[in-house]
C-alpha cells in the first residue's frame, strides 16, 4: 500500500509507459498529488490520485499510461 507520506516535493512522476508527467509540488491532503504548474504545458496545476500509484523508489510510478493520466487528471 503506498502512503501519501512516502511522496516528496519535486519527485518525478511517470506514467506506466515511463513518459513524464509531471513533478510532484505537495500532497494534497492524503489522497491527491498535486503536480507543478511550471512543468505542465497549459500552466495549471493539476492533480493525481493517490490510487494511481503503483510503487515508488526515486520517481513516483503510475499504474496508467502517461496519455491516460494526462486525459483523466483533474485541474482543481
Amino acid at each position: 500500500m503506498i502512503s501519501a507520506d512516502q511522496i516528496r516535493e519535486h519527485m518525478e512522476v511517470r506514467g506506466l509507459d515511463g513518459n513524464h508527467v509531471g513533478t510532484v509540488d505537495h500532497m494534497d491532503g492524503q489522497s491527491r498529488i498535486k503536480l507543478t504548474k511550471t512543468d505542465s504545458t497549459d500552466g495549471q496545476h493539476h492533480y493525481i490520485p493517490l490510487d494511481w500509484v503503483d510503487h515508488i523508489d526515486e520517481h513516483v510510478h503510475l499504474s496508467k499510461n502517461s496519455d491516460d493520466v494526462k486525459r483523466d487528471w483533474s485541474v482543481n
